[in-house]
C-alpha cells in the first residue's frame, strides 16, 4: 500500500524520472551526430548556455511538472509521423501539414486541445507563368538592359588588397536586394540550440513576399532552375537541353548586373578570369552547373544544386545538406515542403534576430528530414550570392572573414578539388 501511495504522490508532483531516462539515449545520439561546423556556427563548442534571457514566457516548475508528460506524448506522436513522411522525401509536392491536420481533428474531442499544435500555414501564391519561356532557344530570349560600366565597378586598390573590402563592395552594388517590411516580411519565432528538437515557430518563416519580387528578371530566372534537380544525394542527374538553356539564360541575365560585372573586373585583374566577357560567362557556367560525384555516384551533384537547392543524404541517418538560399526556402515553404522550426541562438546574448534581420541561422525540416542548422542571407539577389561565393572560391580560403554591410560574416568555402563543394555564410556574432 505504501508503494501505491508513493506512486500516486509522485504523479501528483510531476516526478517523471522514468521518462527522462527513456529520453537520454536518444538525446545522446543526436548530440553525437551534430556536425563540427554546426557547433562553430552557434559557438556551442565554448560550452556556454545562451538560453538565459531568450525564453520570455518560461513556465514555473509546478506548471512544467503538470505538462511535461503531455508534451512527451505529443512529441512521440510527431516523431512517428515524421518517420512516415521521410519515406516520401523525393516527392517535392508532399504535404508537410499532414500531421497538423491530424492534430486539428483531435482537438474536437470533448473540447480538449493538443499541446503545441502548429497553426495552419498561410498559403502563398507564386506566379510561375513566365518561367517556362526560359527553356526556349537563346534567339527567343529577352534580357534586361546592361548596367552602365562606370567608375564604381572598377575595384579600388584597397579592395584588390583586401577580400573583405571587395565583398562589402558587392553588398553595396546589390541594387536588387530587397527591403524588409516593404518587399517581404519574416517571423523568426523563438530561439533554440542546435541540439534542440522542439518546434519553436508558431508558423512559417515568411509571412509574405511581394508578387513583384519574383517578377524581377534575375529572381525569376533563378527560381526556374530550382526544380531541375533530384534532391536525393547520390541520384544521377539528367540535364535536358531545355534545362541547359535555362542555365545559359540565368548566367546571361545576371551578367548584365553590377555585382557580376564587378566580379569580372576583379577576377580578371587578378589573372583568374579572362578579359573576354564571353569566356568569363562560360567559366561561371562551368563552376556552378558542371556535374560531379557526391554520395558515391558520378554526375549526381553540382555547386548550384548543393548550395542553393539542397540535397538529402541517403547514407546512414537522413539529413539535409546544403540548402542555403532564401528563395528556395520561401518556395518550398509555400508548397508545404519546408517546416520552419525556429532560429538558432546567436553567439552574443541580446542580439536575437527580428523581421529586419537579413542574416539568419535557423533550423527546419525539408520533406520531413531535419536540417539542424542552416545559415542564409535573406532578401539578397541571386547575382549577389553568385558573385560573393565565386569571389571567395577563387581568391579566398576555407574561412573568409568579411563585412557585408552591417554584418560580420565568415564565408565558409569547401572545395572538391577544383570544384565548389559548398559555400555558405556564418554569422560572426
Amino acid at each position: 500500500m505504501e508503494g501505491l501511495i508513493k506512486g500516486l504522490i509522485d504523479v501528483a508532483i510531476g516526478n517523471d524520472g522514468d521518462n527522462n531516462d527513456q529520453q537520454s539515449p536518444s538525446q545522446s545520439r543526436e548530440d553525437r551526430s551534430r556536425s563540427t561546423w554546426a557547433q562553430v556556427v552557434t559557438g556551442e563548442e565554448d560550452g556556454g548556455d545562451r538560453r538565459d534571457g531568450y525564453h520570455r514566457n518560461r513556465r514555473n516548475n509546478e506548471e512544467e511538472g503538470r505538462s511535461r508528460r503531455e508534451e512527451w506524448e505529443v512529441e512521440d506522436s510527431r516523431i512517428s509521423g515524421q518517420r512516415k513522411q521521410s519515406e516520401y522525401g523525393s516527392e517535392h509536392g508532399y504535404n508537410r501539414n499532414q500531421w497538423a491536420k491530424e492534430e486539428s481533428s483531435e482537438e474536437k474531442n470533448d473540447g480538449w486541445e493538443t499541446v503545441h499544435k502548429k497553426p495552419t500555414r498561410r498559403q502563398h501564391k507564386v506566379q510561375t507563368d513566365n518561367w517556362g519561356g526560359y527553356k526556349r532557344p537563346a534567339s527567343e530570349q529577352n534580357y534586361s538592359d546592361e548596367v552602365e560600366v562606370g567608375a564604381e565597378l572598377e575595384p579600388s586598390e584597397d579592395e584588390l588588397a583586401d577580400l573583405s573590402y571587395a565583398c562589402n563592395k558587392l553588398w553595396k552594388l546589390d541594387l536588387n536586394r530587397l527591403v524588409p517590411g516593404k518587399d517581404y516580411e519574416i517571423d523568426c519565432g523563438e530561439g533554440k540550440r542546435v541540439s534542440g528538437r522542439e518546434d519553436m515557430a508558431q508558423g512559417s518563416l515568411f509571412s509574405w513576399v511581394s508578387e513583384e519580387v519574383l517578377r524581377k528578371p534575375t529572381f525569376s530566372r533563378f527560381c526556374s532552375l530550382l526544380d531541375n534537380y533530384n534532391p536525393n544525394q547520390g541520384s544521377k542527374e539528367v540535364v535536358t537541353p531545355e534545362e541547359r538553356q535555362e542555365q545559359a539564360a540565368f548566367i546571361e541575365e545576371i551578367s548584365r548586373t553590377a555585382p557580376i560585372k564587378y566580379l569580372h573586373k576583379y577576377l580578371s585583374s587578378k589573372g583568374v578570369a579572362s578579359n573576354e566577357y564571353q569566356d568569363f560567362k562560360r567559366m561561371l557556367t562551368s563552376l556552378w552547373f558542371d556535374l560531379y560525384g557526391r554520395g558515391g555516384t558520378c554526375g549526381s551533384s553540382s555547386a548550384f544544386e548543393h548550395v542553393f537547392v539542397g540535397e538529402i543524404k541517403q547514407q546512414g541517418e537522413q539529413e539535409v545538406s546544403g540548402f542555403h538560399n532564401w528563395l528556395q526556402f520561401y518556395l518550398e515553404e509555400a508548397k508545404g515542403s519546408v517546416d520552419y522550426q525556429g532560429y538558432i541562438f546567436p553567439r552574443r546574448r541580446g542580439q536575437c534576430p527580428d523581421s529586419e534581420t537579413q542574416l539568419l541561422t535557423i533550423q527546419f525540416e525539408w520533406n520531413g528530414v531535419l536540417k539542424s542548422v542552416s545559415s542564409t542571407l535573406v532578401g539578397v539577389s541571386p547575382e549577389f550570392e553568385v558573385a560573393l561565393y565565386t569571389l571567395c572560391f577563387f581568391l579566398g580560403g576555407e574561412d573568409n572573414h568579411v563585412e557585408l554591410g552591417p554584418y560580420a560574416v565568415n564565408i565558409k568555402c569547401y572545395r572538391f578539388g577544383n570544384k565548389m563543394g559548398s559555400v555558405f555564410p556564418i554569422a560572426e556574432c
